[in-house]
């Protein structure tokens, strides 16, 4: 006879493991903005990086026209990020590499 238990125990386990992603990942990454021309410009910029599903963190910089965003890599990527800075009329790059 098994042991209700070590089963529970063990189906909890399975559980966890599989319902959070195991390799997810906090990721900062600094874009270049050089569409935005006025002090209006890094809060759409904002608003626009901030609805994307993961991003947990948004700094935007007028005078560096630059984003620096950080973001759950198991929800977001640097390209959904992209474009949606795209869509909101400000096309980004990356600026050096993802961290």
């Amino acid at each position: 006879m098994k042991n209700p238990v070590k089963q529970s125990i063990f189906l909890a386990t399975m559980l966890i493991a599989f319902s959070s992603p195991l390799f997810a990942a906090q990721k900062t990454v600094t874009l270049g903005v050089p569409g935005m021309t006025c002090g209006a410009c890094p809060i759409t910029v904002k608003k626009a990086i901030s609805r994307v599903d993961g991003v947990t963190q948004t700094e935007v910089d007028f005078d560096s026209r630059q984003a620096v965003v950080t973001y759950d890599d198991a929800k977001a990527n640097v390209d959904q990020i992209m474009k949606a800075t795209a869509n909101a009329g400000y096309p980004a790059a990356v600026k050096g590499t993802a961290k």
